[in-house]
């Protein structure tokens, strides 16, 4: 289950990114180069400071505290895009966003988690600086994508009728992969759900509105700041758990994870009400 099935049910979700995924999307960043740094900024360095003051307000054992850093290293991913198309985001950018996120994980997400274990767990395992552990971190994130890009390029037709079907197989394999998760660590998260939902709800909330607030104070417009918003504040907690339990092979670490991929979606949705809601207002003021 941990060494074969959950990286191939990764592959596929990492697979299914790859198909809506083309080369122009890449150089659309350029296109839109101050929400894209921004964005960038808050995820790399930004949430994993927030997460990091969070694990320590409150009082997480070591391993669910990595477990934490581990979310927070982790990108953004399809759910991020369905968000932002149903509150009216720049779809166009959240898939830039998302494919450059998944390119750069392959180095950031090794970096952070080696420095949240460096630090909270010095005798565990490290991941990335090893080169074995890094060629894994690439074969779950990037090569499923590459692999889905390269498939688009070669039959769009294919691409576009497999996007639906992958898209849904995607959900059905992150609730399997979190009932999973779940159930192998049913007694410890008993212990530990009071302290892993709050926490879990605190640092979606704040992801999601640093994402918003942080592009307007630089003037981004309301459809990119939404974008960044659901890019940053919906973490690929799929990739968490498997990276967690294949690649470091610890289950207890892949809880938080578990517990943020249940919560987030109503979080996502309720702070998406609240944004257009907010948007409709501002608009409704300019116009008397």
């Amino acid at each position: 289950m941990v060494t074969v099935v959950l990286p191939i049910a990764l592959g596929l979700i990492m697979l299914g990114l790859g198909l809506s995924l083309t080369i122009d999307d890449f150089k659309r960043v350029v296109k839109s180069p101050k929400a894209v740094a921004i964005a960038l900024v808050c995820q790399i360095i930004v949430l994993p400071i927030v997460c990091f003051g969070l694990v320590h307000l409150f009082g997480l054992p070591p391993i669910l505290a990595v477990g934490m850093m581990l979310l927070a290293a982790s990108p953004g991913g399809s759910t991020a895009n369905l968000y932002s198309h149903l509150f009216r985001g720049d779809v166009a950018l959240n898939i830039s966003l998302t494919a450059l996120n998944s390119v750069l994980a392959v180095v950031t997400l090794p970096i952070i988690v080696n420095l949240s274990m460096a630090y909270f767990a010095p005798d565990g395992d490290r991941v990335g600086l090893q080169f074995g552990k890094t060629i894994e971190v690439f074969a779950i994130v990037l090569l499923p994508v590459l692999i889905g890009m390269a498939i688009r390029a070669a039959n769009e037709a294919f691409a576009k009728k497999m996007d639906k079907p992958v898209r849904i197989a995607s959900v059905i394999i992150l609730v399997v992969v979190i009932l999973g998760a779940v159930i192998q660590n049913l007694t410890i998260l008993k212990e530990n759900l009071g302290l892993l939902a709050g926490i879990t709800i605190v640092f979606c909330l704040l992801s999601l509105t640093i994402g918003y607030l942080v592009p307007r104070l630089f003037k981004v417009t309301t459809g990119e700041s939404i974008a960044t918003s659901f890019e940053i504040g919906i973490h690929n907690a799929t990739l968490a758990i498997v990276i967690a339990q294949s690649v470091l092979n610890n289950l207890e670490m892949s809880l938080p994870a578990a517990v943020y991929g249940v919560l987030m979606f109503f979080i996502a949705a309720g702070f998406g009400v609240f944004i257009k809601s907010r948007v409709k207002d501002e608009a409704v003021a300019k116009a008397v």
